[in-house]
């Protein structure tokens, strides 16, 4: 939690930043890159991100608190309008917005739509983050650069990429200068204020989104139904729920025979086990809640 006893630097600078974008333009990827571990899931499936989620990076001169947010969008369902809404409320209480574009799509409408509901945040400092720059080349990550300054007057204009490391320290040391001067508002030993079942459900819905078809991603979603550490062994025992819109989709991620929701669990289980230092047995069963999506009831129920 956040705690104000610790004695730091009168020098030393803390503060909630949020990068903003279209979906999958490496928003989590670099939450995850700037924390070391693995904050948020990542996929190439829009709306992957669901509600805002904490990542903490802890240098010498400053604490940066990253709230990673859900794609900005123009939404088509009542979950879309209340991701939307997550993005607005945390926009309005961060010190700097990141405003992230891929180095190898050239600008297009959605990003400039995103550029323009900045100007609803005007106590945030903004700062531009050209993404992928190992995905492209020079002459097109300088025009990106170009393209991006003539939006609005930025703070930095920093280009990076976070899957090679390119230029993250650089990037870290702008965040830092921006924010305002304060103690440290997390423990030196914290990178998250995530919940661990939180983690593990989000962990499961990334592995379910792997090889899915287009407007399957959308309709997924994960709870927890227990989670039972085995005292005679060294495991814990995880029972889930997968929930998916229509009867078809649950064969689909099911699969032949069992086969696809089989390979979801072992992938699953693969990432579950570092996070609790454990063997992990992981029951899923995958339900049907039609059209949950547009369902404000549902919607409660599944956390949204």
């Amino acid at each position: 939690m956040i705690g104000s006893d610790i004695v730091t630097d009168p020098d030393f600078r803390a503060g909630f930043i949020s990068f903003v974008g279209r979906p999958n333009v490496g928003k989590s990827t670099l939450t995850n890159a700037l924390v070391g571990e693995k904050i948020a899931i990542t996929s190439s499936k829009p709306q992957t991100t669901r509600r805002a989620i904490r990542g903490v990076v802890h240098r010498p001169d400053g604490q940066l608190i990253l709230v990673d947010t859900p794609g900005m969008h123009r939404p088509r369902t009542l979950l879309g309008e209340r991701l939307n809404a997550v993005v607005q409320s945390t926009l309005g209480d961060v010190d700097v917005i990141g405003f992230c574009v891929p180095a190898d799509e050239k600008l297009g409408p959605g990003d400039r739509f995103i550029n323009e509901q900045l100007d609803a945040f005007p106590k945030a400092k903004k700062v531009a983050i050209v993404t992928k720059i190992d995905a492209a080349s020079r002459p097109a990550v300088a025009e990106q650069l170009l393209a991006i300054s003539e939006l609005r007057p930025w703070e930095a204009i920093i280009p990076i990429s976070a899957t090679s490391n390119l230029q993250l320290d650089i990037l870290t040391a702008e965040l830092i200068k921006l924010l305002p001067r304060s103690e440290k508002l997390y423990p030196d030993d914290q990178t998250t204020d995530e919940g661990l079942e939180a983690r593990i459900s989000e962990l499961i819905r990334e592995a379910a989104l792997e090889g899915v078809q287009d407007e399957l991603p959308h309709s997924i979603a994960v709870t927890i139904d227990d989670m039972i550490e085995r005292d005679d062994r060294d495991l814990v025992e995880i029972y889930a729920n997968l929930f998916v819109e229509r009867d078809s989709q649950k064969g689909i991620i099911i699969g032949k025979s069992g086969g696809r929701l089989g390979e979801v669990g072992a992938r699953a289980r693969a990432s579950i086990e570092p996070l609790v230092g454990k063997q992990v047995f992981l029951s899923i069963r995958v339900k049907v809640a039609k059209e949950w999506q547009r369902d404000a009831k549902q919607l409660g129920r599944l956390g949204f």
